[in-house]
């Protein structure tokens, strides 16, 4: 009888937990994101008419199995909530790889290794600065600007993965997602190192190591968490009524205001410019290897995008993902024929940088708006890009992978694009719809204030922090070491030792650096071959 009673049980739990899971797989288009649902022990219970219930035993049973039973749900849920944070957080870290293969791509190989460094580091310094002290700032309870409470080390009081009332602790802007603390400190973390990785991308191959580890260090302790609390820490931003539901201006336009302060104070490397002022081609060593970066960050926004529901909401994820992808294609397609159009080519540089503003752009309305506005974001976002990038060489600003054009003003844009795009219908409760569904420019007014009080917050306070840096340790290496590679100066390595670098002079200006003669410097890396290996290869 007691093998029955336990089959019962374990059939029942299944039972239970089977439609819970299946429920999560239904279509739950009107959920919020990263709002999970609670479950909770009902208060009293009821029996059909007619039936008798049977008083509990002396030793209460039947409630303590029920509330076991719901305990245990109530713990599946946790778990499996928490597995999806986790994937989808190293899903984004897996995105340094693309940004470390697509920005030593686009930059020319006697770089290649500062580039690889620089990216490798700045997460380690990210991750750092965001224990110590980002995540407090960011998340602590405090007024609309800061927060004051929990700074140091995560070390607050909470109680998670304890939801809404019944949580208690300092860091309650986070309370709607029902998992452990140090599965949102490492979701969030991944977050601050994308974004101090932008930065690198817009002052390659002319700036100090040790000045770019500083800088990224301040910003992900101080910059990017103070907006970050602005929005989603329950902070001005956040009560005035703007949205952003993963990023487009709290991760992507936070790095690009830093990563634009960042080229100006260092200025253009040597020999982009003619003397006539126009912009010259530099090359990257790798376009395939770029090429491989971008397919690498398009993975691994799978993770950003739906990532942010926090919570493993299937209908809310799907949901997510389908936008996020059609305004990466669309954004290629678009950038591509702009390209042509404007180029006379199809290039490619433009072609990969307009996947990325696609998926820079849906990042903030992924969550509230259908998937043909996703296609129209994307198809916008891809001309924009391809204007932007011609736009800051012509005002001689110089980014060599195009990191302003694809997050800054795409994620501007992206962010717009909330107050014109939202429906209500996809979150209810939340944005209300936008400009083009009859909201209103109420959304799309609380939408650019957000990009303002930002744009000026970060580019001020970096230019601030370059500026000091400059004045303390300085930020660019000197014109011999530029000319020679910073791989060799900065890191006493290069990244191909089997090939040789081939120095000569022309006085076509091509890609290259300036000598001091204004003549080009053209190198280029060929193999290292020996004639006794050549004899011994021909046989």
């Amino acid at each position: 009888m007691k093998k029955v009673k336990t089959f019962l049980r374990s059939g029942l739990l299944s039972f239970i937990v089977g439609i819970l899971l299946s429920s999560s797989l239904s279509a739950q288009e009107n959920l919020a994101p990263a709002e999970p649902t609670k479950i909770e022990a009902p208060a009293t219970s009821s029996a059909a008419p007619g039936v008798e219930v049977k008083k509990e035993d002396s030793d209460g049973a039947p409630a303590q199995f029920t509330h076991g039973l719901l305990e245990q749900i109530s713990g599946a849920k946790v778990a499996i909530d928490t597995m999806w944070v986790l994937i989808a957080g190293m899903l984004v870290f897996f995105m340094n790889l693309g940004f470390a293969s697509v920005e030593s791509g686009l930059c020319r190989a006697k770089n290649a290794v500062t580039i690889l460094a620089k990216n490798f580091v700045v997460f380690a310094a990210a991750s750092i600065a965001f224990l110590v002290l980002g995540w407090g700032l960011m998340f602590g309870d405090g007024n609309p600007f800061i927060g004051t409470q929990g700074l140091w080390f995560v070390g607050g009081a909470d109680n998670s993965p304890a939801m809404g009332d019944a949580y208690n602790g300092v860091y309650s802007s986070i309370n709607w997602t029902g998992v452990p603390l140090w599965s949102k400190f490492f979701f969030q973390l991944v977050f601050a190192g994308t974004a101090a990785t932008i930065v690198s991308g817009a002052v390659a191959e002319r700036i100090k190591f040790g000045s770019f580890y500083i800088f990224s260090f301040l910003m992900v302790g101080l910059i990017y968490p103070v907006v970050g609390h602005w929005i989603w820490g329950g902070g001005w931003l956040a009560k005035l009524g703007m949205f952003d539901f993963a990023g487009s201006t709290v991760v992507h336009s936070v790095g690009g205001w830093a990563a634009l302060s960042g080229a100006i104070v260092l200025g253009p490397r040597l020999g982009k410019y003619s003397k006539d002022g126009k912009a010259l081609p530099l090359p990257g060593h790798s376009i395939a290897l770029a090429t491989i970066g971008v397919f690498v960050l398009w993975f691994g926004w799978f993770g950003f995008n739906p990532g942010s529901t926090m919570a493993a909401d299937a209908g809310a994820i799907r949901r997510i993902a389908v936008p996020t992808n059609t305004a990466a294609a669309a954004a290629a397609i678009s950038a591509s024929i702009t390209a042509w159009m404007l180029l006379g080519k199809p290039d490619l540089t433009m072609i990969l940088n307009g996947a990325l503003a696609g998926l820079v752009a849906i990042t903030a309305p992924c969550a509230f708006v259908s998937i043909p506005s996703s296609l129209i974001i994307g198809l916008v976002a891809g001309v924009l890009v391809v204007l932007s990038v011609l736009f800051f060489d012509k005002v001689k600003i110089d980014d060599p992978v195009g990191a302003t054009s694809v997050h800054l003003v795409c994620g501007i844009f992206g962010t717009i694009c909330v107050g014109l795009f939202a429906q209500a219908e996809f979150t209810p409760n939340t944005t209300g719809n936008g400009l083009f569904f009859g909201g209103g420019a109420g959304l799309l007014m609380a939408q650019l204030a957000g990009v303002v009080g930002v744009g000026v917050f970060v580019f001020l306070f970096s230019l601030i922090l370059w500026e000091v840096i400059g004045a303390t340790l300085g930020v660019r290496v000197s014109p011999e070491e530029e000319m020679e590679g910073l791989d060799v100066n900065e890191h006493g390595n290069v990244a191909y030792p089997d090939f040789v670098t081939v120095t000569s002079r022309s006085s076509t200006m091509v890609a290259g650096t300036t000598g001091t003669s204004g003549e080009a410097v053209v190198r280029e890396y060929r193999p290292a071959i020996s004639k006794g290996a050549v004899s011994s290869e021909l046989g």
